[in-house]
């Protein structure tokens, strides 16, 4: 047994000192501004309007933790955040970061009382407007939060588009669907495929430009409505992407009956996010993610794949299969 040290202790117990630089980087537009090329310190630290007490520590702290390259005196990104942490490229994942800093970031604070509480630490605590309402009610915030359910998702989305077996479908429905990333790869990926989004009517607008920026306003189309409220539109493959886990249980099965109703024999169900692995211990993000919806929710978590599984079972599905996608995510199939 090698030498016992508390260093990984260490490490996660102020990790925070890390995600906050690469947060505050991300807000500041520090990727963005070195995207056309290297940069000097002193035009960079007046560039991104940094007081010269802390620029430089701030900008060297992201050379060491491998965000940034410097040569000759002069800053520039990586290739990674080059490509992901540039607001003006199409692979930009900031959105999701950016969620993080302003709303996560400080919710994550309360992480002890909701785990003594079982109760949400965002809007809704003392008994405020839920998440979702609070999102809905504010068209900028909206478009922010639907920006970086993009983010996050992208990655997942376009592996579903390609390794599904798309070819022995005519149609799909996303169910909450925010601005389209996954209806656009699968319709991009797949010529043959009309599509619906479904999401409430607030979405409509935003989703609309995304497609239309796609190209493929003729394909996909909008359908708003609430699945509290409605059945689900009719397709002959439903998705659902980062929907369950906002949910308790109960309405897990609520939803997962209804898009089982909206299939037609031969039918699927495609469920994907952070799942949880069987054995619940090697899926660190996807347990992390639980936890965030303790922070978020009244009743959300997340879920392995044979929890899911069995819940499509009990709804009628007659096979299932689970199958890993990007990153943590992975997703969960139904056949009717």
């Amino acid at each position: 047994m090698g030498q016992v040290t508390p260093e990984k202790i260490l490490q996660t117990g102020l990790a925070f000192w890390a995600s906050k630089t690469l947060l505050s980087a991300v807000e500041l537009g520090v990727f963005t501004e070195l995207a056309s090329g290297p940069v000097a310190y002193e035009p960079l630290r007046q560039r991104l309007g940094l007081h010269p007490r802390s620029a430089l520590d701030f900008l060297d702290t992201l050379v060491a933790l491998g965000f940034l390259v410097r040569a000759d005196g002069q800053y520039a990104n990586t290739p990674e955040t080059d490509l992901f942490l540039d607001r003006r490229k199409p692979s930009y994942v900031g959105g999701i970061l950016e969620m993080a800093n302003h709303r996560l970031y400080p919710f994550w604070a309360h992480l002890t009382e909701a785990l003594r509480t079982g109760q949400p630490q965002n809007e809704a605590k003392g008994d405020g407007p839920s998440m979702f309402q609070t999102l809905y009610s504010d068209r900028e915030r909206l478009r922010g939060f639907l920006a970086a359910m993009t983010s996050i998702s992208h990655g997942a989305n376009v592996a579903i588009a390609r390794t599904f077996p798309w070819k022995d479908y005519r149609t799909f429905v996303d169910v909450g669907a925010a601005q389209g990333d996954l209806a656009t790869q699968i319709a991009l990926a797949n010529p043959h495929l009309t599509g619906r989004g479904f999401d409430l009517p607030e979405v409509g607008p935003i989703f609309g430009e995304y497609i239309a920026a796609a190209g493929l306003g003729q394909r996909v189309t909008f359908v708003p409505g609430s699945f509290f409220e409605q059945d689900l539109p009719k397709a002959d493959v439903v998705t659902m992407g980062h929907i369950l886990h906002d949910w308790d249980l109960p309405t897990k099965r609520m939803l997962i009956k209804k898009a089982f109703d909206a299939v037609p024999a031969g039918g699927a169900l495609v469920v994907y996010e952070a799942i949880i692995d069987d054995d619940r211990s090697k899926n660190a993000f996807a347990l992390m993610m639980s936890l965030n919806m303790l922070i978020e929710t009244p009743g959300g978590f997340d879920y392995t794949g044979a929890d899911c599984a069995g819940w499509m079972r009990e709804a009628g599905f007659s096979t299932t299969r689970v199958e890993p996608l990007v990153g943590p995510d992975s997703m969960v199939v139904g056949i009717k």
